[in-house]
């Protein structure tokens, strides 16, 4: 019996020993990753999301090969302060990007993902939309094709012609930087769309897709929204309903043939956006650099025409709820979803995780957490903590775009318009109220809910500086 003991002993110390070895070699040998950023793409816009219209064949089977998460936010539901928070790992309150023209200091960008894993040896490469104050940080990386600003779908005089959109040319440069890649250098590649964000100073076609999308959707009536009723405008707060949200809601959605319009060009757009993942997957296959990690995600949702809106902004879920797939190309197919609450603030710490730059180099003022312990499937509570509540913050200037802030927890979500005054709250029951129609602030029944909500939202607008 001693003899039988002592055997499995042996067994499981070498049993120990391979795992370890295994890890040390995971360790030794970082992924490559793919961030593909797009600009205003909300959650539900996506064949693998559900949606019956859309066709996205490429993200489709990214989704397929890999992890879903369907409780995916950003922290605050506009470009430039989304993608500080994505570079950083941190809420606005710490970074403090509030606006389209403060850049990251030298301090800060030093301690972006992108940065630390160029320090840790890895090839880095930024395609596309900045979304950040000047000037560009071009000698932070080994190849930039990045642009200032918004960023123009087609060239000056070049509109309509095929093979000038803007997200093929990023495809084409995609393409351009993985040629140069080799198995001997594990590299970072940001893909940053500007689809598919409006083109602001198009009013006649405020979202110009790729010539050879034009013949996508012309048979087909896109459903609208369930709240994109006269009811659901009437019951917002009148500061919303004159906001620059409903102004812009009169330029795309007003009438039948402008919704349909905008929405098959939005969803056009978003058909460019599969092609460019397609060619990234085609490639990296072509050049066995399958040892790669895509993420595909958003920097904040957007209204179409939802409660009579347009843009984005505030605290309902079409504005701040974003897709999020995270897929190891080396394992041939996944499809597993998670349903925890994941922020933009978790992508730094994420790709920093497979960098392998975490185990070696504390990051203490990243204030998301690894996604990764959730895409190798990781149980939350007996192998993991996670949250089951975040901070909402919306603090950007603007004459008709009221400032906000909240909770979002599982099930409860508590909405403050800090710029109106007296402040305006809002509380719904999102497990009974999904499409949030009924402010409960005022509820009696509810006030259990509201006052710890409130004091939640206190301490932590206190505590994330």
């Amino acid at each position: 019996m001693r003899r039988i003991l002592a055997n499995v002993r042996v067994v499981a110390l070498l049993i120990l020993a391979i795992v370890l070895i295994q890890r040390q070699a995971v360790a030794d040998n970082p992924s490559n990753i793919v961030q593909i950023l797009t600009d205003d793409l909300r959650f539900d816009t996506l064949g693998f999301a559900g949606n019956k219209v859309i066709r996205t064949p490429n993200i489709d089977r990214l989704a397929a090969r890999g992890t879903v998460f369907t409780n995916s936010f950003c922290t605050t539901s506009i470009c430039p302060v989304s993608r500080a928070s994505i570079l950083t790992g941190q809420y606005e309150r710490r970074h403090k990007i509030a606006d389209f023209k403060t850049p990251l200091s030298k301090e800060q960008l030093a301690r972006t993902f992108p940065v630390l894993l160029r320090r840790f040896g890895y090839r880095t490469g930024f395609i596309g939309k900045w979304g950040l104050g000047d000037p560009l940080p071009v000698d932070q990386y080994d190849f930039f094709r990045g642009f200032s600003g918004q960023g123009d779908y087609f060239p000056r005089g070049k509109v309509g012609v095929p093979g000038a959109h803007l997200t093929a040319k990023q495809a084409a440069q995609a393409v351009e930087f993985m040629e140069s890649c080799s198995v001997d250098k594990p590299f970072l590649l940001q893909i940053s769309t500007k689809a598919p964000h409006v083109q602001d100073d198009n009013l006649k076609r405020p979202f110009p897709p790729d010539p050879k999308t034009e013949s996508l959707f012309l048979d087909v009536a896109i459903p609208k929204p369930p709240t994109a009723t006269e009811a659901d405008f009437q019951v917002l707060p009148s500061f919303l309903q004159t906001s620059e949200a409903r102004a812009r809601w009169q330029t795309r959605f007003s009438n039948d043939e402008l919704y349909q319009g905008t929405v098959k060009d939005y969803f056009r757009l978003i058909a460019g956006i599969d092609e460019l993942v397609g060619a990234v997957v085609r490639k990296l296959e072509q050049k066995s650099l399958t040892d790669t990690i895509i993420i595909f995600t958003s920097d904040n949702g957007f209204y179409l025409g939802d409660r009579g809106l347009a843009g984005k902004w505030f605290m309902h879920e079409e504005s701040m709820r974003v897709p999020l797939v995270i897929c190891d190309l080396n394992v041939p197919t996944s499809g597993a979803r998670r349903s925890e609450l994941v922020l933009n603030i978790d992508l730094a710490p994420t790709i920093l995780d497979y960098g392998n730059v975490l185990a070696n180099h504390a990051v203490p003022e990243i204030q998301g957490a690894s996604l990764r312990p959730l895409v190798e499937g990781a149980k939350v509570g007996s192998e993991i903590p996670w949250r089951d509540h975040f901070f909402y913050e919306h603090r950007f200037k603007h004459p008709k775009i009221p400032t906000s802030e909240g909770i979002r927890t599982t099930n409860w979500k508590y909405v403050r318009y800090t710029s109106i005054s007296p402040v305006y709250e809002q509380l719904f029951d999102l497990e009974h109220d999904s499409l949030e129609r009924h402010n409960l602030a005022g509820d009696p029944a509810a006030k259990d809910h509201l006052d710890g909500l409130r004091a939640e939202w206190k301490r932590m607008a206190q505590t994330l500086q």
